[in-house]
C-alpha cells in the first residue's frame, strides 16, 4: 500500500511550506488510494515544546489534512533508536568520538576506533559518527528512485563520518528518520529540495540496517514572497494561525497554494 507521511519538528508554528508539503502527502496518497501518517519528530528536547506539537495538529486540522492512524512521536521511540545503533555498532560501522566541534573544526585528528570501548565506560561526551569507509566496505549503494526522473546517485563523501547519536541522546536526525521510515512502511518520501543531500546518508542507513527503500520526491521549496528568502521558521516566516488571524480561510490557503 502506498503510504506517505509529514513529519514536523515541533520547535515553532507551521508556515506555508510546511502547509505545501503536507498537502502534497496527502493528496499522492489519496490519488493511490493509500495511507498518510502523521510523525511529530521532536527528538530535540531543548528546542522542540509541547505547544508546537499540539498546534501542529491543529493548524492541519484547520487546514482541512486528514491523516490515518496514531501519530508517531519520536521522543518515546528511543529504545527503537538504540537498537538500530546498536546493529551498526556490531558491524563496526560506527564509532565514539570525543572530539568536540572546534577541536574538529582546528584539525584535531580522528579517535583511534579502539577507544569506543573504553569511552563508552567513561564520562567523558561523545558523539557516535558513522565509520562511512567502514560502511561503505559492507556497502556502496547509495542510488535511489526519484520520482518522476529515475535512478539518482547522490554524493555521500561530503557527510563524511556524520552523527548518528550521542552517548547521552540515542539517536539523530539521520537515524531516527530512517529507523521510522521502515517501522511506519512508508513506501514514498515526499519532503523539500533542501533534504536531497541528506538521502545518501539514509539510503547507505537503510542498506546497512536491512531496510527497505522507499522511492523519493523532492519538492522545489516554497518562497516568502515578502523576503524572497524560503519560508523557514529560522526567517521568523509567516505562520498559519498569523494567516488565520487575518481572515484568511482554509479553502483560500489552500488555492493559493495550488490545491483547489
Amino acid at each position: 500500500m502506498v503510504t506517505t507521511r509529514f513529519a514536523p519538528s515541533p520547535t515553532g508554528h507551521l508556515h506555508l511550506g510546511h502547509a505545501y508539503s503536507a498537502l502534497l502527502n496527502e493528496r499522492f496518497a489519496r490519488e493511490h488510494e493509500g495511507r498518510f501518517l502523521l510523525r511529530i519528530e521532536d527528538i530535540d528536547p531543548v528546542r522542540c515544546k509541547d505547544e508546537y506539537s499540539d498546534a501542529i495538529r491543529e493548524d492541519l486540522e484547520w487546514l482541512g489534512v486528514r491523516w490515518d492512524g496514531e501519530v508517531l512521536t519520536q521522543s518515546i521511540r528511543m529504545e527503537h533508536y538504540a537498537r538500530a545503533l546498536e546493529v551498526l555498532r556490531i558491524k563496526g560501522v560506527v564509532y565514539l568520538d570525543p572530539r568536540s566541534r572546534r577541536e574538529i573544526e582546528e584539525g584535531s585528528p580522528p579517535p583511534d576506533r579502539s577507544v569506543s570501548d573504553t569511552l563508552m565506560t567513561s564520562t567523558t561526551p561523545a558523539a557516535w559518527r558513522l565509520d562511512l569507509k567502514a560502511a561503505l566496505e559492507i556497502t556502496s549503494n547509495t542510488s535511489w528512485t526519484e520520482l518522476d526522473v529515475g535512478l539518482t546517485q547522490g554524493d555521500i563523501e561530503p557527510h563524511g563520518d556524520v552523527i548518528l547519536a550521542r552517548k547521552d541522546t540515542p539517536t539523530s536526525y539521520h537515524l531516527s528518520v530512517t529507523v521510522d521510515d521502515a517501522a511506519q512502511q512508508i513506501t514514498h518520501v515526499i519532503r523539500g529540495r533542501d533534504l536531497f543531500d541528506s538521502t545518501p546518508v539514509h539510503r547507505l542507513l537503510q542498506e546497512l540496517l536491512g531496510y527497505p527503500a522507499p522511492i523519493y520526491r523532492h519538492h522545489e521549496l516554497l518562497q516568502d514572497e515578502s523576503t524572497g528568502r524560503r519560508f523557514a521558521k529560522s526567517d521568523a516566516s509567516k505562520s498559519l494561525r498569523a494567516h488565520r488571524a487575518e481572515g484568511v480561510t482554509p479553502t483560500e490557503l489552500r488555492a493559493q497554494l495550488g490545491f483547489d
